[in-house]
């Protein structure tokens, strides 16, 4: 059994004891959360496509950690001009635990 579901505004196809990262969810480490924004799930072969979403269908999840990703480096130049910029960036992000697909 897996779902489509929309957490922070990016789609993720997820199982029943999966781990994933998504952008920084409020809530403590430790802490349960519900997504109730189910695009699609499929159990077992029989789908069920929401328009947009699937009534009554909820992901429930467990915040594992909050954590930084890796450093994106981004460099700009201009050639032959002396202009030259670096900056960098890491993303806030939690690692969720997926418990339940219910439909």
């Amino acid at each position: 059994m897996y779902a489509i579901v929309e957490i922070a505004g990016q789609q993720f196809k997820v199982e029943q004891g999966q781990e994933i990262f998504v952008h920084r969810l409020e809530g403590e480490e430790g802490s349960n959360v519900s997504f109730d924004n189910v695009l699609l799930v499929d159990n077992e072969g029989k789908v069920a496509v929401g328009t947009p979403k699937v009534e009554g269908a909820s992901v429930n999840a467990k915040i594992v950690a909050h954590t930084k990703g890796d450093k994106v480096l981004v460099f700009k130049k201009k050639r032959r001009k002396g202009y030259q910029k670096e900056n960098g960036h890491r993303q806030y992000l939690s690692k969720v635990l997926i418990e339940k697909i219910t439909v």
